[in-house]
């Protein structure tokens, strides 16, 4: 069956009234991204870092992020569950906890799980995660948040110190766009002079 963003959305709006909504909407994700090609078909193949906007309210955002290749993000949590879908290239997430009586809100590594395209991914409420594209191509992933993402108060781990900070969705935001001006210097065709 073709995948349809409008019918994907329906899915996913009716399943966070139900029981388990993130149980389902798992299902509801993987069962897309399985043909990740016919997701990229109807989504359109990744060639800029972006998060666009499918889909927002107050109880459910879906969203399709594009990792511009070697693209890092900084630790950050959600403040809800989420379900991520590859459906093109990787994502490397590195899982972070907090380290016990540091005043700073400081982070440890705890673990990782790499996300391949047709592959998926369900995060409980409290992980902090980092995302990494390692691969020279864009990565293109179906994010589905039980909350509104752009509004919902969260927190953010400076990469260098790891200390915790508020989340500034407008700085996530530019870290795509400072990625696009990377890529298009990285690829640009060298002057030839004679």
């Amino acid at each position: 069956m073709k995948f349809d963003i409008e019918s994907f959305i329906a899915e996913c709006k009716s399943a966070v009234n139900g029981e388990n909504p993130q149980g389902v909407v798992s299902e509801i994700v993987q069962n897309a991204v399985i043909d990740y090609k016919g997701v990229m078909d109807a989504i359109g193949e990744p060639k800029r870092a972006m998060i666009e906007k499918l889909f927002v309210s107050d109880d459910l955002t879906i969203i399709n992020v594009v990792w511009a290749p070697k693209m890092t993000i900084m630790p950050h949590n959600h403040n809800t569950w989420a379900v991520i879908g590859v459906y093109s290239g990787r994502e490397d997430n590195i899982f972070w906890r907090r380290i016990k009586n540091d005043k700073n809100g400081k982070i440890e590594a705890a673990g990782a799980q790499t996300i391949a395209a047709g592959e998926v991914a369900k995060l409980g409420k409290n992980i902090v995660h980092s995302v990494t594209n390692p691969t020279s191509s864009f990565t293109g992933a179906i994010h589905v948040y039980g909350g509104n993402f752009f509004e919902i108060e969260r927190s953010e781990w400076d990469p260098m110190s790891l200390n915790e900070g508020v989340y500034d969705v407008e700085k996530a935001l530019s870290l795509f766009e400072a990625e696009n001006e990377i890529f298009k210097h990285r690829n640009a065709a060298p002057a030839y002079t004679s």
